[in-house]
């Protein structure tokens, strides 16, 4: 099968937009476009016209593109069924286990709520790609806006049971904040510091630390690790269950300043 092109596209502040596309195809996508103007720069460079805007949820940025875009290409908006009422412009809502088609490759959606209650992800199994949102991040995971910590454990166990090849195309450049909370997690973590310093020099050139792999994310990421013990001594949790665990080391998250 010919190659999926992802490519990011960096928007407001710290937002990735993702542009997929195969040049031996005329469908091509726009992953969460927060703004219209980056991502109709990088389609002039490339010489392409989306034909669809792919949606992950309802937050202004990583929508706040749709209107503009669907205007100029005509593109279809695909989103959360579940969420349809506040995904601006949609035209076909997907639910959990149904297929979306990009001309000839094929996203399984996963229903991936606390983030947000309609959260979606789109796994292109062929490619190994998982579009994420703002539910798993590198080395990190989305707040619980409207949800609890047993629901995103939920939605984190589904993303983990993909391969670990798979790579996580996320929505935000948090990768070094989130590691700097880890390693207050996990400071013995050989694969964790070794990612770091990856991380850093990464940044220091400006470059970007997505996509990263589940098979990393496993490694390295605390919300993925509730079986670490050097973790659960951490959060002085030890004998607790995953979910605890998890729900511990959110808590601990959204209080971080460092």
């Amino acid at each position: 099968m010919p190659e999926l092109i992802i490519e990011p596209v960096l928007c407001l502040k710290d937002n990735y937009a993702w542009l997929v596309y195969d040049r031996s195809q005329t469908e091509c996508a726009i992953v969460d476009p927060s703004e219209a103007e980056p991502v109709r720069r990088r389609l002039s460079e490339r010489g392409l016209k989306i034909t669809h805007i792919l949606n992950t949820h309802h937050h202004l940025d990583h929508v706040g593109g749709n209107f503009a875009l669907k205007e100029e290409f005509g593109a279809l908006v695909v989103g959360p069924g579940k969420d349809a009422a506040r995904i601006p412009g949609i035209d076909i809502g997907v639910h959990e286990g149904e297929v979306f088609d990009l001309g000839t490759h094929s996203a399984r959606i996963f229903e991936i709520p606390a983030h947000t209650r309609g959260h979606i992800a789109f796994w292109f199994a062929d490619d190994y790609a998982v579009f994420t949102g703002d539910t798993l991040f590198a080395m990190g995971c989305g707040r619980l806006f409207e949800g609890d910590p047993p629901t995103m454990w939920s939605s984190l166990s589904k993303l983990m049971a993909l391969p670990d090849a798979t790579r996580i195309y996320c929505g935000h450049e948090y990768t070094e904040a989130n590691g700097r909370y880890a390693l207050t997690l996990e400071p013995n973590n050989a694969d964790l510091i070794a990612r770091m310093g990856e991380v850093r020099s990464a940044r220091a050139q400006l470059k970007p630390t997505v996509p990263s792999t589940m098979g990393e994310e496993k490694k390295t990421n605390p919300f993925l690790r509730t079986r670490s013990a050097e973790l659960r001594r951490a959060l002085g949790l030890e004998q607790a269950d995953d979910v605890e665990i998890f729900g511990e080391a959110r808590r601990r998250k959204d209080l971080f300043t460092g």
